[in-house]
């Protein structure tokens, strides 16, 4: 270790200027106070608890400091350390990555442990503190109270330091954990009060660039940086230590700006976002913030449990994507350059394998500028990688999971008649992307109507084959309806072709979608309860149903209604023996059914397609009451970047989007008598459930507008248009309302 004494010396010259309260009502208008960060750090959720606003491109969190599944968001509520507080974070993610710009406070001596926790401190759930936009923690073994806040790309911490102890604060920018890797680090001392620089590293998100601006409320004294090796690699990283005199104040306010262009893009989002070190005006905007997104549904509870887990759930759901540009527009792209994002923002962090099926959904209703915004980044992203992200963070295409959903998610905002992107232009990257055959199996898709489990391609054998023709079979629906509604008749036809590829892979002699090898043959000793290299973190039950454009043709495979609904009974009940080992990703089993996993989510609702819906709404209610709570283990799977909580968000006011570029949602139980949507200007839908207790959980009847409704779903036009719709509920299952 190389270590620099530095007292004082300037190198440049920089100018820069959760309690809940009363129960809940439709006119509320302090939504964040029902906020609870801290649910899902538990168990398997992979939520932080740090502060944050809506979609911002900060995540200002405390980091437990060691690596593993159960930290890949940074903290996991059972540990007890905290190694920094850093800018970046991933929500609920399967993947390790990020953590950048880490600061930590102490006093002498540091309490410093074996890598890779190195310089720590304990921490007590007791002094922990956080709702949205806001977290506060004492550090224990320093006696350092720690507050964090954030604006779009500026993060914000206040620390108070015990008196008469020398106090300091590490900048660990060499620290990595989990997928991520550091390759460089820079630390530039500006003035007595400004730093800068960067940090580039490798993982899951590849060739990552965050430069940093940093200002300090009052001068450091002293700094001493130490140049320390990276471990099995022969790149270097800088750990700066700054010294305070905490003779007169013992309070230190550190205001960081990031940015993924460089140092000046930093230092401009820092002067235009944060010219001051006022603290408590930061956490107040923030709030702001969260309020104004969180008001836009509003719903009515006695229970405040309940309302907690619904507003923390719409919370999550707004966590990502985030904010990839500067104040200027400006941003890294996929090219490695630096591009302008003109007239509209750069987004990122899109887990659209997730995501596509019920977040992006939400965002068409409750924040069609930012859908704007996020297509216009998808096709960015297309035109310097050559097609549509998969999963993309920071300016990298990940390839996390598979399909090419940013196209259904494209469609589904023509569709809705969402603006402000070239639709032609969005259309040919949708083809353009469905079409690279050397692409994770395409080419064998279009060529044999599946993509067979024998590829000869190595980095493709036995690789989720059935999933990929799920997937891309649906996603082939979604560019045809775009087509459709273009008038591109050619387009349409030829994947509207695509679209039926799901029955390339159906077995009538299992009754379940099954691998098939290039021969056609099916593959041997087919178990659809085994989860297999061919099914992508699935088994066979949870991806049968994944033809979510067209369940009645499913149905009709299946072999008619009354074996559909016998073959979802068996699915719901069909529980694994109690000695199985599941895999790390089937959590929230109902029989085969696994909520804590993406494939199964719609499942619960094909019970409309049957004469007896009340099976569904049992479900639903039964999952959404006993899966999700107010607790720190209250996800019953990964959080990935909203999904799992939009889900919730959805079931609880009673519709979700089975398929999610259709245009209608699925009438399933709500959890709250009234339920009430801003869709525009002075006009709200409302959504009202007679008689609901937590025994009355069945539909009997469905009024639209004051008239009997016979259909089991509504439409995006109904809820844009401010419709209201009435249940009348019932304590005992219900024949079916629709026709």
């Amino acid at each position: 270790m190389k270590t620099t004494i530095i007292t004082l010396i300037t190198v440049g010259a920089l100018v820069t200027a959760c309690s809940p309260g009363s129960v809940n009502n439709s006119h509320d208008a302090d939504p964040a106070r029902y906020v609870n960060p801290f649910i899902g750090t538990d168990f398997t959720g992979n939520t932080y608890p740090g502060a944050q606003v809506p979609f911002g491109m900060v995540q200002l969190s405390p980091d437990n400091g060691l690596p593993g599944w159960d930290r890949i968001s940074g903290y996991f509520y059972p540990d007890s350390t905290i190694a920094g507080f850093s800018h970046t974070h991933l929500s609920g993610t399967g993947a390790g990555d990020l953590y950048d710009i880490s600061f930590l406070p102490v006093t002498h001596p540091h309490m410093v442990a074996d890598d890779p926790l190195g310089v720590y401190s304990k921490f007590s759930h007791d002094s922990e503190e956080a709702t949205a936009g806001y977290y506060k923690v004492t550090l224990s073994d320093y006696d350092i109270d720690v507050e964090l806040t954030a604006t779009e790309r500026v993060g914000v911490q206040r620390y108070r330091f015990p008196e008469e102890r020398e106090t300091s604060v590490r900048l660990n920018l060499a620290k990595a954990m989990n997928w991520d890797a550091t390759i460089a680090t820079d630390i530039r001392l500006i003035d007595s009060t400004t730093i800068a620089g960067y940090r580039y590293s490798t993982g899951w998100a590849r060739d990552q660039k965050v430069y940093f601006c940093t200002r300090f409320s009052r001068p450091y004294t002293e700094v001493s940086v130490d140049t320390v090796s990276i471990p099995d690699s022969e790149n270097v990283g800088l750990i700066a230590t700054f010294d305070f005199d905490n003779s007169e104040s013992h309070e230190l306010v550190v205001v960081t700006a990031i940015s993924g262009t460089g140092i000046e893009g930093a230092r401009a989002n820092l002067a235009a976002e944060a010219p001051h070190n006022d603290f408590d005006v930061y956490r107040k905007q923030a709030r702001d913030m969260w309020n104004s997104e969180l008001s836009k549904i509003n719903v009515e509870s006695d229970d405040e449990d309940r309302l907690t887990v619904f507003y923390t759930a719409l919370y999550h759901s707004m966590l990502a994507p985030t904010l990839y540009c500067d104040t200027d527009g400006k941003y890294r792209g996929a090219d490695g350059s630096n591009h302008d994002a003109d007239g509209w923002k750069n987004y990122s962090t899109f887990s659209t394998w997730d995501t596509y099926r019920a977040a992006h959904p939400l965002y068409t209703i409750t924040d069609t500028a930012r859908v704007s915004d996020m297509v216009n980044s998808f096709l960015a992203f297309h035109d310097q990688h050559g097609r549509l992200p998969v999963w993309n963070m920071w300016g990298s295409e990940t390839d996390m999971m598979i399909g090419y959903h940013t196209a259904a998610i494209i469609a589904d905002a023509y569709l809705k008649g969402i603006g402000g992107f070239d639709a032609d232009k969005a259309l040919d990257a949708c083809v353009k992307t469905a079409n690279t055959d050397s692409y994770r199996g395409i080419g064998e898709y279009k060529r044999l109507g599946y993509v067979p489990y024998d590829l000869a391609d190595a980095e493709n054998s036995d690789n989720w084959s059935l999933s990929k023709t799920l997937e891309y079979a649906f996603d082939d629906y979604a560019i045809a309806m775009m087509a459709k509604g273009m008038g591109r008749t050619d387009v349409y036809n030829d994947f509207m072709s695509r679209a039926g590829n799901y029955r390339n892979v159906f077995n009538p002699a299992t009754g379940f979608m099954q691998p098939r090898a290039a021969d056609g043959n099916f593959v041997k000793d087919f178990d659809a309860a085994d989860y297999t290299p061919h099914i992508c973190e699935s088994n066979a039950w949870q991806y049968l149903w994944s033809v979510q454009h067209e369940p009645d043709s499913l149905m009709g495979l299946i072999g008619g209604k009354k074996a559909f609904e016998a073959k979802l009974d068996t699915m719901f009940t069909y529980t694994p023996s109690a000695d199985e080992e599941l895999p790390i990703f089937s959590t929230g089993m109902v029989g085969q059914y696994a909520h804590g996993n993406e494939p199964s989510h719609h499942v619960a609702y094909l019970y409309n397609l049957t004469d007896n819906p009340g099976k569904g709404q049992k479900l639903l209610s039964k999952i959404m009451t006993e899966q999700y709570s107010n607790t720190p283990e209250g996800l019953p799977g990964n959080e990935d970047c909203g999904q799992m909580s939009a889900w919730y968000v959805f079931s609880a006011m009673g519709f979700y989007p089975v398929n999610p570029v259709g245009g209608e949602y699925e009438i399933g139980t709500p959890l709250f008598p009234r339920v009430e949507i801003s869709v525009g200007k002075n006009k709200k839908f409302t959504l009202i459930a007679n008689n609901l207790t937590k025994d009355c959980i069945f539909v009997k009847s469905v009024k639209v507008d004051g008239k009997p409704y016979h259909k089991s779903h509504i439409t995006h036009r109904q809820i844009l248009d401010g419709a209201t719709v009435e249940l009348e509920m019932a304590s005992t299952p219900q024949s079916p309302w629709y026709e």
